[in-house]
């Protein structure tokens, strides 16, 4: 890997890049595909949102294998049972995949389609993540009925978001404004928004438009304003580790620049300890067939901010994984380790 160059925090001086689409042929290694399984059974949960996830790896599937019978097994998991608590406090996000884990290895199912973001950094033993989908839009969305930006809201209006992350740079940037917990699924949240429960919400654009929800996005916000969440819009298919023809089944499945760009941000995530717990964000992209890394940790109350950056010519996941574990280190050195012993 090109020796990698670091930046600090854009917004005390440091150069910013600007970011430009990566050739698709830098990228492309199309491959035979391999044996067609007979069957296949696809755990997922029960949201509108992972059930249209579901259904498309298995339209895409099927039309890789169109001889093979795949079926979706439904689950409802603890993290969509229990609503009335903050997912820091009872887990955090492996509790939406925790029965579907189980369901495989059980062998009731045979792989499992998450939201990347949604997966611990750190895989189980016995699990892998056979593929990575291209990524939907990245970025959060601002929805409000009442002003199209975030910067228009007047002072006193509450915010509803579930996320530690996106709270403390609302926080950060907007101290004015009411910042309330927001759970429940995509269709609830939006529900609460319209009840006027809250005056603006904060969500992942990629479920938004995955659902038809475009319309309801009154503005979406760049990464300068709102750093994304590692694997933020990409879609991981998990299976056993011990199924290496299902492995290979699944690997046509995989995109190459959205694989490499989340192994980096994965391996930020990783190597800083991140968990529900830490306000952390961590988004590549690709700037002239080079790997632009940005970082981010905050103090919930968004008053103790640390950003970096880092870039390299990345050709493959050893690669991407050394890029995220360059700018951790570089994280350590300018003092992380406060936000990561935060209670």
């Amino acid at each position: 890997m090109a020796h990698a160059r670091i930046f600090g925090d854009p917004l005390h001086g440091a150069a910013v890049l600007r970011s430009r689409p990566v050739r698709a042929d830098r990228l492309a290694h199309p491959m035979p595909l391999p044996h067609a399984p007979r069957r296949l059974t696809i755990a997922t949960r029960e949201s509108a949102l992972a059930l249209w996830q579901a259904e498309h790896i298995r339209a895409r599937l099927a039309a890789l294998y169109p001889g093979t019978a795949i079926t979706l097994l439904g689950l409802t998991t603890q993290g969509d049972r229990i609503l009335d608590q903050p997912l820091t406090a009872i887990g955090g996000k492996g509790l939406f995949i925790k029965e579907l884990e189980v369901a495989m290895a059980e062998g009731r199912a045979d792989l499992a389609v998450h939201s990347l973001k949604d997966v611990p950094m750190a895989m189980p033993p016995g699990f892998a993540l056979a593929a990575i989908a291209a990524r939907e839009d990245p970025r959060d969305a601002f929805v409000s009925d009442k002003c199209t930006q975030l910067a228009e809201l007047p002072p006193g209006s509450i915010v509803g978001t579930s996320s530690l992350r996106r709270e403390a740079q609302l926080r950060e940037r907007h101290p004015a404004l009411v910042i309330e917990p927001l759970r429940g699924n995509v269709n609830t949240r939006l529900r609460k928004l319209d009840e006027g429960k809250y005056d603006a919400i904060i969500l992942a654009a990629a479920g938004l438009k995955r659902l038809g929800f475009g319309s309801r996005i009154a503005s979406l916000l760049e990464p300068d304003e709102s750093l994304p969440a590692p694997g933020q819009g990409a879609l991981a298919i998990e299976c056993r580790s011990d199924r290496p023809d299902l492995v290979a089944a699944l690997a046509p499945l995989g995109d190459r620049a959205t694989t490499l760009a989340t192994t980096a941000e994965r391996s930020f995530s990783r190597a800083l300890g991140g968990s529900c717990h830490t306000p952390l964000a961590g988004y590549a992209e690709w700037e002239e067939g080079a790997l632009w890394l940005r970082g981010l940790l905050a103090s919930r109350s968004g008053d103790d901010v640390l950003r970096g950056e880092v870039d390299a010519e990345v050709a493959d996941a050893e690669g991407a994984d050394a890029l995220g574990g360059a700018l951790a280190d570089d994280f350590l050195a300018r003092g992380a380790a406060r936000f990561l012993t935060d209670g």
